[in-house]
This record gives C-alpha cells, structure tokens and sequence, in this order.
C-alpha cells in the first residue's frame, strides 16, 4: 500500500494512469476486507488527488478548447478584414488610374480639334505640299491610334437621335431629311472614355420639317419667317 502510494504522489498529473487507480482500488478493497481503517484513509485521500487532478486538467482542457476557438474566429475576422481591405485598394488603385487616365486624355482633345481644323483647311496642291500632308495625317492617325488603345470613343452624332446627356445642342433648324430631335451637323466631337463622357459633342439638332398649311403660313414674311439656323434653347432640346 505504501508503495502504491508513494507512486501516486511521486507522479505528475497528466501521468496518472489507469492502472494506478487499479491498484489503488484493490488495495482499497483489502483495507476494507481487513478493516485498516488507516489504509482506506490514506487511499480516500489519494482517489480525491487525483479526481481534483482530473478536473483541474478537463477544466484546463475546456478553457484551452474555448482560447482555440476564438483565436480562430479572430483569424477568420482578420482575414475577412484583410480581404475587404485588399479589394478596396484594389478599387481606389483603378479608380485613381481612371480618373488620372481621363484627366490626361481630356487635356488632349484639343489637339484633336486642331487636327480636325488643320485637317479641313489644308490643301495640297504640289509634291512638297502633298509630302507635308502625308507626314501630317501620318502623325494624326498615329494619334488617333493612341487615343484608341486608351479606351477613348467617338460620340455619335449626325442621323442619330439627340441624347441631352451625350450631345451638346446650339443650334436647332428645320429640316426636309430628318424628324424632329435628330442631330443634323456637327461642330465639335464629343469623346467617351470608356463608359465616361470626357466631352460632349457640340451639334445642331433638326426642328423638324416646315409646315406647307395656309393657316400655318404668316402674314407678313419678312417679319416672322424664321431664320434656318436659330440657337437652340437647351430647355427645350
């Protein structure tokens, strides 16, 4: 029984076996056929070690168990925040490349104004004139090219019905070919970057065919025959 005994209280927690609670429960079983009434004292004691032994160590187990469990849902928030955070860079990083990229671009859409004006006022009429013009709308395609990769679109305007917020209306006149609303001409190009307009397009917009009827018709045409181009009131357009 001594010995026994002494094994349990030389013995680190985590290293009670089965086998010693055995031993200490058929010793247990003689003191009480032999009524020592020492030994199963000194037994009682030992069983109750190690039951606070055992609670001490499932009691340690659940609070690990739980520390376990938080610090993985805290990781899990980490990494959600992590996620969150890495994607709104990413958006910020591409709005800022857009918004740079328009800012750009936008400040180079009078060259293309001038290109057009160039375009439109040169006449090439001898070999050295016809180089120089060449080199020109070499370099202009080049630039046009350019402006293409960007993302950069043309406003479509002529034929095609007025949209407020694409085309820009400042004249308006009536026309025999288009309907009423339809852009007739166009004075300056309007540019889409991507899905954002950059400018837009400066046209005149057709008020639609002149009415032939008598009741119609003014009296006096000299003062009230309209002029054919009149400036469009935007409200109205």
């Amino acid at each position: 029984l001594e010995d026994t005994t002494s094994q349990v209280n030389g013995s680190e927690p985590t290293e009670v076996s089965a086998s010693v609670i055995e031993v200490l429960l058929r010793n247990y079983s003689e003191a009480v056929l032999g009524n020592d009434q020492a030994a199963m004292s000194t037994i009682q004691a030992e069983l109750e070690v190690i039951q606070k032994e055992r609670d001490s160590l499932s009691q340690l187990v659940a609070n690990l168990t739980e520390e376990s469990a938080l610090a993985k849902e805290r990781l899990l928030r980490l990494n959600a925040d992590f996620d969150n955070f890495r994607k709104r860079s990413g958006r910020e990083k591409d709005s800022l490349r857009e918004t740079v990229k328009g800012d750009v671009v936008e400040s180079l859409l009078p060259m293309i104004d001038n290109f057009e004006r160039a375009k439109g006022a040169i006449k090439a009429e001898t070999d050295g004139e016809r180089k120089i013009d060449s080199s020109y709308q070499g370099i202009y395609k080049q630039f046009v090219d350019i402006m293409k990769s960007l993302g950069v679109k043309v406003i479509d305007t002529v034929g095609k019905e007025f949209n407020p917020e694409l085309h820009e209306a400042i004249m308006r006149e009536e026309s025999s070919e288009y309907d009423e609303g339809i852009v007739t001409q166009e004075f300056r190009r309007g540019f889409l970057l991507g899905e954002k307009l950059l400018r837009a397009a400066m046209v005149k917009v057709s008020s639609g065919k002149q009415s032939n009827s008598p009741a119609a018709a003014p009296q006096d045409s000299e003062e009230t025959t309209p002029s054919d181009e009149t400036p469009v009131d935007e409200n109205s357009a």
